[in-house]
């Protein structure tokens, strides 16, 4: 948490669905004003209505530089970034992937990423943190997912590096395993009989949900002592 007296800002991107909204949420709840932003005016629009006021919510494509400066300019000042963005998964066998569709996987989830915390540095309150997110593949792959599983270790080695550079600034990332969310309905064909084959297969007998992925999040957000951590959160998918 800041150091001053003012309210803790908290600004989502990514966070109208999803993992992303769930931290808002929270953030929220916990007293925070929050500000989303993502790639769809009904999502952006919606979430504000769920969130109440004071949060607000800005339209923001994280693929455009130009755009992401002029987002920090807006919002000024803030505590905490969370970056949840990205496209639905993309699973395919090396053979079949093309150069093109394999770049612009990278597009948002990581190169958005190093973008967003690049010009949010600047306007980042002392005490403040940034939080990005990984996820399962990068230490756990499979079949299928050699994008999935270079990309979440891309995030986690950027996390590292970016704590020591950004120092005193609090740099940290969630490595998450199969999160029920809308991401799965245009990730795979059937997502409830995936997401039940993924869940009996996990010491804990079943996929998370958005609101204990959010917890991880809230955690790195309110621990001044926690920085370069990568947190996991997979029902125990590593010991499976």
């Amino acid at each position: 948490m800041n150091n001053t007296s003012e309210t803790r800002r908290v600004v989502v991107i990514g966070g109208t669905s999803g993992i992303g909204f769930a931290v808002a949420q929270a953030a929220a709840a916990e007293g925070s004003n929050v500000v989303v932003a993502s790639s769809s005016r009904d999502r952006v629009d919606l979430a504000v209505r769920k969130l109440g006021d004071p949060a607000e919510g800005v339209l923001l494509d994280v693929a455009d530089e130009a755009a992401l400066v002029a987002f920090f300019d807006r919002i000024g000042e803030f505590d905490h970034l969370v970056y949840t963005a990205g496209e639905p998964l993309l699973l395919k066998p090396l053979a079949d992937l093309t150069a093109e569709e394999s770049r612009a996987f990278f597009e948002r989830r990581f190169w958005g990423a190093v973008l967003a915390a690049k010009y949010a540095t600047p306007k980042l309150r002392s005490g403040g943190s940034i939080t990005l997110t990984s996820g399962a593949f990068a230490t756990r792959p499979v079949p299928g997912a050699s994008l999935g599983a270079g990309i979440t270790a891309a995030v986690e080695g950027l996390t590292r590096a970016l704590a020591l550079e950004l120092a005193p600034l609090r740099v940290n990332a969630v490595r998450l395993g199969a999160i029920r969310t809308e991401l799965w309905d245009s990730t795979v064909p059937e997502p409830e009989a995936f997401l039940r084959a993924q869940g009996s297969g996990l010491p804990v007998q079943r996929v998370g949900s958005p609101e204990e992925a959010a917890a991880a999040y809230l955690y790195l957000l309110g621990n001044g002592y926690a920085t370069g951590t990568v947190l996991t959160l997979d029902g125990g998918a590593a010991l499976a």
